[in-house]
């Protein structure tokens, strides 16, 4: 089982280059409970964090991780994707 709605989706986020950003999402309750990764512009991040609730931390901005972040919920049964998040950095 995979429940439709994200308990945390992501939200927006702005940033001046150089600040510390973090996005949040916890995912969908789940039967066994899902695994949380991200995508940033539709490419699959790398994630080596097992946590259910996962915190996307990118202690100095830059301007190339501006982008749009969608936080995956994944199980046995599928996956989801929360709503998307910008992170806009100036």
């Amino acid at each position: 089982v995979l429940r439709d709605d994200f308990r945390q989706p992501p939200g927006d986020v702005v940033v001046a280059a150089g600040e510390p950003a973090v996005l949040e999402c916890v995912p969908p309750r789940g039967h066994p409970e899902p695994s949380v990764s991200w995508k940033k512009n539709g490419a699959r991040l790398s994630d080596k964090d097992e946590r259910l609730t996962v915190r996307l931390m990118l202690a100095s901005v830059r301007k190339s991780d501006a982008g749009v972040y969608v936080c995956v919920a994944t199980n046995v049964v599928g996956e989801r994707d929360s709503e998307p998040a910008e992170l806009v950095v100036f």
